[in-house]
């Protein structure tokens, strides 16, 4: 994981490329070091707006390109400032389907000055495949991400 993390951190510390790529290149990276990591992507405050826009992500093409504030996992995470593991989203009532392969997600959010202003969104097509590493990374990430924001 260490090594992972070198990795990412040369990615959001490089002096050539925007931010918006820089997200893109941490959705690949994730995408192609983890195996169960089937979804990945980053959605973001929308202005003032009490919902979310998806940003940068690698995975199948979504509809949900807004997501307002309560609804589904990320528009949870959203009001709760918390990080939201689910290990079956089937077991979910708030669930909002992005594709029929999806079996589980965790959602990060990303602070700057205090307030939530985004989130990094997973979703794996196994059943409670996410780790406490996974978490503490992914964590780690949002951390490190707010820094370029």
């Amino acid at each position: 994981m260490s090594e992972l993390k070198k990795r990412l951190s040369s990615i959001l510390e490089s002096p050539k490329h925007n931010t918006e790529e820089k997200l893109q290149k941490v959705c690949h990276l994730l995408d192609q070091e983890i195996s169960y990591f089937n979804w990945t992507g980053f959605y973001f405050k929308n202005g003032d707006k009490e919902e979310l826009i998806l940003g940068p992500y690698v995975g199948a093409e979504t509809d949900h390109t807004i997501i307002p504030y309560g609804k589904g996992i990320c528009g949870q995470v959203a009001v709760s400032n918390e990080t939201f593991v689910v290990p079956d989203v089937h077991q979910e009532s708030n669930y909002l389907s992005c594709s029929i392969d999806t079996k589980a997600e965790i959602v990060v959010p990303i602070f700057k000055n205090g307030e939530n202003i985004g989130q990094i969104d997973i979703d794996s097509h196994k059943v409670d495949p996410f780790t406490d590493e996974d978490r503490e990374l992914l964590e780690w990430l949002c951390n490190e991400v707010s820094k370029i924001l």
